[in-house]
């Protein structure tokens, strides 16, 4: 399966979304398809062995629209997409001052129809039918020439949308006007008023154009963070090549070519540190305020800032590869990705404009038929179809997915879909992975106790480093690094048939002695005796107690079946651990730890904490089953983990949060990465979560409120007790800016602050 995203054009309302979906979805090898209206995208998964893009493009276009690929990462459009851009700018702007200027002169002639007031300072000839039907022909030809060509376009295609809405009511009340210009006598005969509504027509169109005009603008504004993280990056680096330091555009950056940074400078790509040493500023990626130190052998991260020294580095990742433009387009894919809540809204779309047209032929009929007055039929009809606004519901939860999922990464936080945004506020459990996500994840020796004392201890302490050093877990790695610092001989002699066992320990043979260093369970299970008392006399049993009462972790060392010591392991809390635990208590979650530590140092772990349940000696492999076994007692649960091992239970988890400071296997199967690694995102994660569902059910409501209350209104539902009847003016108006109050709304979310 591939993912591509297109760039759409031509939708004016979610109904046209809609449209392109099911296109889309028609064409064979298509296995999912996003669009998004209010990023004017689409994000489709296909297998390229049964179809191509360029199909899909063409499926795009017997729809009726434009689609093209997606630039990728650019902070700025090409400069043929920006031309074109501000001259549709200029052109719009153009047509709405053109019909802003005939409208205002329209309603000035029509006041004292509208009003039933003689005006005497507006003379009479500003109302003359013929001076108003050729101010107001322009504007249906030019000024509102995209929603006849667009309700043209839909009728060739078999559907409707808001074009076809705005036609209709403008089109009916012009050609209304024109009959009772050119035929006023037939009117007459019948006894009816040769009443023209040529205003009507003009200011709803230069409403309505105004409307989308605001709306265009305001959407814009809710792809500020993503244009934030594209203009992150340099566009130039200073490169070593052929023995001379080079400018070069940032795209012409290889891998393995050496790049120069000064002070001040930004990084160009991502790479190792060769030489140099100084402070780098990664808050713009990470969140982190605080500069990081970097020398040899150090990774830098493209974007970021260089902030004392000068340094060379070896590019390792170049273009999209980078973890800025992987950041990007993880954010464009959540962007584009819908929630659950916007099931509800898809299916009232795609049958809301038909529905909205059966509303105003009954209108019609009913009106016709009670008041036997056409000029009073096609008010209420008229309005009915101007004031209805499938736009409002299209854009309720894109936007404010846009913003928040934006606001996020501006924060340090990478919410990879919609779906888990909305789950998220939903939580009831927390489970926090113990070892690089409580603690930071570098173990340290605290004690080593062998059986024989100081006669054996560096012996023994060789033989235990060897094997150790063949494995990748985090405590072999601390008994490596208390080796050597113990002074036992380097380089470590080689070991075969090294086996990691599972959630047990490691073994191999070294020098011609069998090795095994783990739990003491396992050497139970082998049948290795462990009941052995130290030159003190005292038992290593005893020995474990203390240390795992103190929360350490002891590992046992065996040389051919028999023990010969203990070493005890100590993995500190991070600073922000126990915070963000009181916190999430406070936000009524429960906080579960998964370890596998033995029960004594799981509880000692989980007290320091501040956490009431765990679950110890759990093997990787058994993980997935803990969360499984919550989720089973009715909660919906969220995993935090940022090992290899978490990965299963990443996946497994309703919602799954990588520390993104681990491995790439947890950040790709969780829902939400935190890449500064700072376990508070977590809490920031929820409330934005929280906020921006808050924000969608509030557009919601205000675009199904509009649209329940404002159609009945405009069909004169209140007529018959108030007399009240709905101008078509004030149903545009009120068309025009529902959109652009949905999006002002989503783009309140920017104000969301981190606590």
């Amino acid at each position: 399966m591939e993912q591509k995203t297109l760039h759409l054009e031509g939708m004016s309302c979610a109904a046209c979304a809609n449209t392109i979906e099911r296109a889309i979805k028609r064409v064979s090898g298509v296995e999912q398809c996003n669009v998004n209206f209010g990023a004017e995208q689409a994000n489709i998964h296909y297998n390229p062995q049964q179809t191509t893009l360029e199909a899909i493009q063409q499926a795009v276009s017997r729809a009726g629209y434009q689609a093209y690929p997606s630039q990728g990462m650019q902070a700025e459009p090409d400069d043929e997409e920006k031309a074109q851009r501000q001259a549709h700018q200029r052109e719009l702007q153009q047509k709405l001052i053109f019909g802003g200027i005939v409208s205002l002169i329209l309603i000035i002639g029509g006041l004292p129809m509208m009003t039933g007031l003689h005006l005497p300072w507006i003379p009479a000839w500003l109302h003359n039918p013929w001076l108003q039907l050729v101010l107001t022909t322009p504007v249906m030809v030019w000024v509102g020439a995209s929603f006849f060509t667009g309700a043209w376009k839909a009728l060739q295609h078999g559907s409707a949308d808001m074009n076809s809405l705005v036609a209709l009511g403008t089109g009916a009340a012009y050609l209304y006007s024109l009959l009772a210009t050119f035929f006023p006598q037939f009117f007459q005969s019948q006894g009816l008023q040769a009443d023209v509504y040529y205003e009507t027509s003009a200011v709803v169109i230069t409403l309505i154009l105004l409307g989308r005009f605001l709306e265009h603008r305001a959407r814009g504004q809710t792809s500020e963070a993503i244009r934030k993280l594209m203009g992150l990056q340099a566009k130039t680096a200073r490169v070593l090549r052929n023995g001379e330091e080079k400018d070069i555009p940032l795209q012409a950056v290889q891998v393995g070519d050496i790049v120069i940074v000064r002070p001040g400078e930004k990084i160009p790509v991502d790479g190792v540190v060769k030489e140099g040493h100084s402070t780098v500023d990664e808050a713009m990626v990470t969140g982190e305020s605080i500069p990081v130190e970097k020398k040899a052998g150090d990774e830098v991260i493209g974007a970021t800032i260089n902030k004392t020294g000068s340094f060379r580095f070896e590019a390792k990742r170049v273009g999209q590869d980078t973890v800025l433009a992987q950041i990007v387009q993880l954010v464009q894919q959540a962007q584009g990705s819908k929630p659950p809540i916007q099931n509800l809204a898809d299916r009232i779309t795609q049958w809301f404009v038909p529905t909205v047209l059966v509303i105003a032929v009954i209108t019609f009929i009913v009106w016709l038929a009670t008041t036997r007055s056409l000029s009073l039929a096609l008010i209420p009809t008229v309005g009915v179809l101007v004031i209805a606004c499938p736009c409002a519901l299209g854009l309720a939860t894109p936007t404010s997915v846009m913003v928040g999922t934006g606001k996020g990464a501006e924060n340090g936080i990478l919410i990879k879909g919609a779906d888990s945004l909305e789950v998220a506020h939903h939580l009831k459990t927390v489970v926090l992975d113990k070892t690089g996500t409580l603690t930071e994840g570098k173990p340290t020796v605290t004690e080593y106790i062998p059986t024989q004392g100081t006669a054996q201890e560096l012996e023994l302490l060789h033989l235990v480093a060897a094997v150790e050093n063949a494995s990748e877990h985090p405590l072999a790695e601390a008994v490596v690094r208390y080796s050597k610092a113990q002074g036992v001989e380097m380089p470590l002699p080689s070991v075969e048939d090294f086996d990691a066992v599972t959630g047990r320990g490691v073994q191999g043979t070294v020098e011609g002695q069998l090795l095994r260093v783990g739990t003491r369970r396992w050497f139970e299970e082998l049948k290795i005796d462990t009941a052995v008392e130290t030159t003190q006399n005292q038992a290593l049993q005893d020995y474990q107690q203390r240390l795992e009462a103190e929360g350490k972790t002891v590992v046992w060392c065996a040389v051919n079946d028999r023990v010969e010591g203990i070493i005890a392991i100590a993995d500190s809390l991070k600073e922000s651990s126990r915070e963000v635990v009181a916190q999430l208590h406070r936000m009524k979650l429960e906080v579960v730890m998964l370890t596998g530590d033995n029960e004594r140092t799981a509880e000692a772990i989980a007290q320091e904490a501040g956490i009431s349940r765990y679950f110890a000696q759990v093997r990787p492999d058994q993980k997935a089953e803990k969360i499984d076994q919550l989720q089973k007692e009715g909660k919906l649960v969220a995993m935090v983990g940022d090992g290899i091992n978490d990965a299963p239970a990443l996946a497994q988890a309703d919602v799954g949060i990588a520390i993104g400071t681990g491995t790439d296997v947890a950040i790709a199967a969780s829902d939400i990465t935190l890449i500064s690694g700072d376990l508070a995102g977590i809490l920031t994660a929820i409330r934005l979560s929280q906020a921006t569902m808050n924000n969608i059910r509030m557009n919601l409501f205000f675009a199904f409120i509009y649209n329940v209350a404002g159609i009945p209104i405009a069909a004169g539902v209140l007529y018959p007790f108030f007399e009240l009847l709905l101008n078509p003016i004030i149903a545009g108006a009120a068309m025009a800016f529902s959109s652009v109050s949905v999006v002002t709304n989503a783009l309140r979310l920017r104000n969301f602050k981190v606590s």
